[in-house]
């Protein structure tokens, strides 16, 4: 079989309450992206093999494809066997989820070549064992509203696709750097105060723009200034919005057409050459690849 794993924007991204176990909550809203890795899986007697294309991401029993593979087998409570080939084209340690899209895609792919399924239920309490990303990817849905640590979702209709820049830096902010920095930042703050989100208007550009916001952006700017004048060129390019998705490091605009988009790619490829520029589209729903 082979599937599709694609990649996510934040829309908005708040950080809320830290728990005693040492997790935040969070409220976010996911929006999936046509950019995806894509992965090949083929059934064998016994054990897990896995082979990664176009990235080094390090050893493979620490690679989320593997783990989701191994929990998978788990839940299975009998011997199982599967070869993964894997090809990323997501950028790792971007913020864009590629590592949880893969994971999910795993699951999917594998309760799908098997007579008796899990099921979505199952599933979902796999992924989120695996990452608070992972139930979006699970969920199907190209738009989806997200609280807790990414187990609560209210999937929504996509909005209109559009065309997206991604700008990525050369080096990533590691996420527990950002959640450190954030608690520190906080200790001697109020809570945020209370709003109301309403579904009907998370689903217009212009309406999501203007609620949105990523808490991180303070500390990942801070470590990566490039990347804040960056956001600051993308507006002034015509970008719909722009912001910095997950705990970084890459930033996106959003625009309502492709001359725009190709305007401001030129003018941050002339003023900042060493970002990495890549063009996408958003509201792209997971979806399996015909073979060969």
């Amino acid at each position: 079989m082979r599937i599709e794993a694609p990649a996510k924007l934040n829309l908005f991204l708040e950080v809320l309450a830290q728990e005693v176990s040492g997790y935040h909550q969070l409220e976010t809203l996911f929006c999936a992206l046509d950019l995806a890795d894509e992965l090949e899986l083929e059934r064998t007697a016994a054990g897990i093999s896995l082979e990664v294309e176009g990235a080094k991401l390090g050893g493979v029993e620490e690679n989320l494809v593997y783990r989701a593979a191994l929990a998978y087998q788990a839940a299975r409570g009998e011997p199982t066997g599967v070869s993964i080939r894997l090809r990323k084209l997501i950028p790792a340690a971007a913020g864009l989820g590629g590592g949880s899209s893969d994971a999910a895609a795993t699951l999917r792919a594998l309760d799908r070549m098997y007579d008796r399924p899990l099921g979505a239920a199952r599933l979902l309490e796999i992924g989120a064992a695996l990452g608070s990303d992972v139930p979006f990817f699970l969920c199907g849905a190209p738009l989806a509203l997200a609280w807790g640590r990414g187990g609560r979702l209210l999937p929504l209709e996509a909005l209109p696709s559009s065309d997206v820049l991604l700008v990525v830096p050369a080096r990533g902010v590691p996420t527990a750097d950002a959640f450190a920095a954030l608690a520190r930042e906080r200790r001697a703050e109020r809570a945020s105060p209370p709003r109301i989100l309403r579904s009907d208007r998370l689903c217009d550009w212009e309406d999501v723009a203007r609620i949105a916001h990523n808490d991180f952006e303070p500390y990942v700017f801070g470590q990566l200034p490039e990347l804040g004048a960056a956001k600051q060129l993308l507006l002034r390019q015509g970008a719909t919005m722009a912001l910095l998705t997950g705990s970084g490091a890459a930033v996106y605009g959003v625009f309502r057409d492709a001359y725009h988009r190709s305007e401001a790619e030129a003018a941050i490829a002339a003023q900042q050459p060493g970002l990495r520029l890549m063009r996408t589209r958003t509201a792209a729903p997971p979806r399996p690849l015909p073979f060969g």
